[in-house]
C-alpha cells in the first residue's frame, strides 16, 4: 500500500528540504516537492494531511534495559520518595494492591534515590523489616547499581556475615552485622538470582514495555544486559511474533554459548525483530551513587576515587572474545579512570577493533584529554546526557563545579568529529528523547545551574544523536535514522517542530504517532 504524507514540516537529517514523502511496503520510496510526490499516487494511495505538524525519523534507543522497563511494571515504584516512611508506605500499598498473601512472594521496589531522602542515606534491612518482615524484599537504587535486601531475602539467598565479597563490590556491615545494603558486583550478583515472575505476567509486562517505548517515538530498543533467565521470555516473544519493536540484546561473554545456540538466527541480524548485537561489560558504578571510578578523588575525601569492577586481564579477554566472535562490545564507564581502562585495553587490539565500533556507555566523566583516543579507535561514546538535569547538582557536590561542568562533553566531541549518541538508561529515566535533546541544548541542572556552557550543542546535532548516529552505532545507518529514499519508513509525527520552537519548549514536545516500517504502532 502507498501512503503520502504532506502539508507539514519535515526533518530529514539529509541536508535537504522536502514537501512530501511517499512510502510503500514499509520503505521510503520517494521524497521531494508535493507536486512530484502526488504524481506517484494511484487509486489505492492513502493521503495523510499533517495539518502543519512535523514528521521526522523515529528515535533509536542507543542504551537502555528493555527487560528492566518491563519488569518495572511488576515492581513497587519508589521514584520521588522523600523519606523512609514514604518508601515503607509505597511497599505496603504495592502488597495490598497486588493482593500478595503468600509470604514466599518476592517484592521488589525500584527507583529510590538516597540523595533526595531526608535521611540522606540508603534504607537498610531494618527499615524494610518494619513493614514487610515476612516477604523477601529487595530495593534497587535509581542508578541500578546498589540496593538493599531485607532479612528474609538475605536468608533465602544464603547471605550471612561469613559471605565473601567479590571484587568490584561491597556487602555492607555495621558492627559485624549485615545491613542488607550492597553495591555493584555484589548487589548485581544476587539481584540476578531473585526469582522471575511467571511467564504470563512477564508477557503482559513486555507488551506494556513495547507500547511505552513506542509512545515516546522509539522503534529500536536495546536490552543492555540480557541474562540466561530472560531466554524463555525472549523465545516466547519471538516464536509468537509478539515483538513489534526492533529489540537489540547485549549479553555477558560467559553466556555466549547458550544465547548463540538458542538464538542462532539472531546473531548480528534481526529474526522476527530480535537480534543479539554483542557483549556488555561493567567497568565501574555511578557518580551519583559515589561508585564511579575516577582519576581524581571525590571532593570530600582525598583518598576515595570510587572503584573499578573488572581487572585489566578480564577486560582484555572480553574484548578478545568479541573480536573472535565478530561481535560489538559495549562497556559501562562513568568515571574517567574506567574510561582509561577501557581505552588502554582497546589499544591492545589496534587495527582490528575499530571496525566493530566499540561503545562507551554513559561516558559521564570522559576526559577532554581522552577524546583523541576515542576518535583514533572509533569508540562511540553514548552519553547519558540527562544526568546534567537529574544529577548535575549532585555531581557538583561530589566533584566540584569545574569538573562536573564538562560531563558528557558533546561539543568537544563534535569539534573532533566524533560520532556520539545519547540515551536515557531506562528504567533509570523515562525514555523521553525530547527531554534528552533539551538537556544537551541547555545543560541546566534542577537548580537551574548551567553545567558547562561551552559543551552545549545545537538542536539539530542533538536530534542526530538519537536518530542517525544511533543507527550508526547499531551498523544500521543504511536503512534507519533519516528520511531518505530506500530507508525504512520508521517515522514519528510530533506536535511541534523542535528546530522552530523556543528552546524551553523542546522538552514538552509530544509524539502524536509512531510508525515502524509504514505501520502505525502508536497514535494519540
Amino acid at each position: 500500500m502507498k501512503k503520502i504524507y504532506y502539508n507539514g514540516d519535515f526533518i530529514t537529517l539529509e541536508n535537504n528540504e522536502i514537501e512530501a514523502i511517499l512510502i510503500e511496503d514499509g520503505i521510503i520510496k520517494k521524497t521531494g516537492n508535493k507536486e512530484d510526490i502526488f504524481n506517484c499516487k494511484d487509486n489505492n494511495t492513502v493521503l495523510v494531511d499533517l495539518k502543519g505538524k512535523t514528521l521526522m525519523p523515529s528515535f533509536i534507543d542507543s542504551h537502555s534495559h528493555f527487560s528492566g522497563v518491563a519488569n518495572n511494571f511488576l515492581k513497587a515504584d519508589l521514584e520521588e520518595c522523600s523519606s523512609f516512611e514514604e518508601i515503607k508506605q509505597r511497599l505496603q500499598d504495592f502488597k495490598e494492591k497486588n493482593n500478595i498473601t503468600d509470604n514466599n512472594t518476592w517484592i521488589i521496589g525500584t527507583g529510590y534515590d538516597h540523595n533526595i531522602l531526608k535521611e540522606n542515606t540508603h534504607p537498610k534491612k531494618q527499615v524494610i523489616d518494619e513493614i514487610l518482615p515476612n516477604n523477601p524484599v529487595v530495593l534497587q537504587h535509581k542508578s541500578g547499581h546498589s540496593g538493599t535486601f531485607n532479612s528474609k531475602a538475605l536468608e533465602l539467598l544464603n547471605i550471612n556475615e561469613d559471605t565473601s565479597e567479590i571484587e568490584g563490590g561491597i556487602i555492607e556491615k555495621e558492627n559485624g552485622s549485615l545491613t542488607g545494603y550492597m553495591e555493584e558486583n555484589c548487589f548485581l550478583k544476587y539481584l540476578k538470582i531473585v526469582p522471575m515472575p511467571n511467564i504470563n505476567e512477564l508477557l503482559t509486562a513486555y507488551e506494556k514495555a513495547q507500547d511505552y517505548y513506542l509512545s515516546y517515538g522509539i522503534t529500536t530498543v536495546q536490552d543492555g544486559m540480557s541474562y540466561p533467565s530472560m531466554i524463555p521470555i525472549y523465545s516466547k516473544l519471538i516464536n509468537d511474533n509478539k515483538l513489534k519493536i526492533n529489540l537489540v540484546s547485549y549479553i555477558e561473554t560467559e553466556n555466549k554459548d547458550i544465547f548463540f545456540s538458542t538464538f542462532k538466527n539472531s546473531i548480528n541480524k534481526y529474526n522476527k525483530n530480535f537480534k543479539i548485537g554483542g557483549y556488555k561489560i561493567f567497568l565501574d558504578g555511578s557518580p551519583q551513587g559515589r561508585t564511579a571510578w575516577m582519576r581524581t578523588p571525590y571532593i570530600d575525601d582525598s583518598n576515595y576515587f570510587g572503584y573499578g569492577t573488572m581487572t585489566d586481564t578480564d577486560v582484555e579477554n572480553s574484548i578478545k572474545i568479541a573480536l573472535t566472535t565478530n561481535m560489538q562490545i559495549l562497556a559501562h564507564c562513568n568515571g574517567d579512570k574506567a574510561a582509561e581502562q577501557y581505552i588502554n585495553n582497546i589499544k591492545k587490539f589496534e587495527g582490528s577493533i575499530e571496525k566493530y565500533r566499540p561503545v562507551m556507555i554513559h561516558a559521564q566523566f570522559l576526559g577532554i584529554d581522552q577524546l583523541e583516543d576515542i576518535k583514533k579507535y572509533n569508540i562511540i561514546p553514548s552519553f547519558f546526557i540527562a544526568h546534567i538535569f537529574y544529577f548535575g547538582d549532585i555531581h557538583i557536590k561530589n566533584f566540584g563545579y569545574d569538573r562536573a561542568s564538562i560531563i558528557s562533553p558533546a561539543a568537544s566531541s563534535l569539534f573532533k568529529n566524533i560520532i556520539f549518541t545519547f540515551h536515557q538508561d531506562s528504567p533509570v529515566l523515562k525514555p523521553n528523547m525530547f527531554e534528552t535533546i533539551w538537556c544537551a541544548v541547555t545543560r541546566k541542572t534542577k537548580n537551574n545551574i548551567i553545567l558547562g556552557d561551552g559543551e552545549k550543542i545545537t538542536v539539530l546535532d542533538a536530534i542526530k544523536a538519537v536518530t542517525i548516529n544511533s543507527a550508526y552505532q547499531y551498523f544500521e545507518e543504511d536503512n534507519k535514522g533519516s528520511i531518505k529514499e530506500g530507508k525504512l519508513a520508521n517515522l514519528i509525527i510530533i506536535d511541534k517542530n523542535p528546530l522552530k520552537v523556543p528552546t524551553e519548549e523542546i522538552k514538552n514536545i509530544r509524539v502524536l504517532e509512531t510508525i515502524k516500517e509504514g505501520n502505525t504502532l502508536f497514535k494519540v
